[in-house]
């Protein structure tokens, strides 16, 4: 019985397989077209090697760029400080004039005798000194009389005062003046109460 077992395993095991005809075959054409498809599909240490190069392009870009701004950031900060150290520089050249003009007078006083020339002379200089600072782009604060502005009016007193004078500016104490539209001193006034 086991011998007709073992014969009927064998048929099943003939009849299930296929003739060696009728086997695909595996030809040298299939064998290379899988090699190139491999060959062509990039492995993932080409990925892994290309991502880090454009990490390295990127991060390089980067380095030059903050180096680039630091190099900005220093170059403007040494322009800002010889603004600074010779921003005045002008207005200095434009006293020295006005400077000259004060050593006469006082070299003048010295010898006058003449009281109203002294006078004279020394309103021609103030004069002179207020269009210097004037052509400097300095104005003078106009107070009396008007409204107390604190963008502009430091009221350091307050005085009794007729009814159309309260609130009002009644005497400046102290010119006020605005440089480029900037106030640059506030006039300190006196209001009326």
């Amino acid at each position: 019985m086991e011998k007709e077992k073992e014969e009927v395993l064998d048929n099943e095991a003939v009849e299930n397989q296929q003739p060696l005809e009728e086997q695909p075959e595996t030809t040298g054409q299939e064998t290379s077209d899988a090699d190139n498809v491999s060959a062509d599909a990039p492995s993932a240490d080409d990925k892994s090697a290309q991502m880090a190069a454009e990490a390295q392009q990127w991060q390089d870009k980067y380095v030059r760029l903050v180096a680039e701004f630091d190099n900005y950031r220093k170059r403007t900060q040494k322009e800002k400080m010889e603004l600074k150290a010779t921003g005045g520089e002008d207005v200095i050249k434009s006293l020295l004039v006005v400077l000259d003009d004060i050593d006469r007078a006082m070299a003048a006083m010295q010898t006058a005798s003449d009281v109203e020339s002294l006078k004279e002379g020394m309103a021609l200089i103030h004069h002179k000194l207020m269009e210097t600072l004037r052509a400097q782009g300095l104005e003078e604060i106009d107070a009396i009389g008007k409204e107390l502005d604190t963008d502009l009016h430091e009221a350091v007193a307050k005085f009794p005062a007729e009814a159309d004078k309260k609130g009002k500016i009644i005497d400046v104490v102290q010119k006020g003046y605005k440089l480029k539209d900037k106030v640059a001193r506030h006039a300190k006034v006196v209001v009326g109460e």
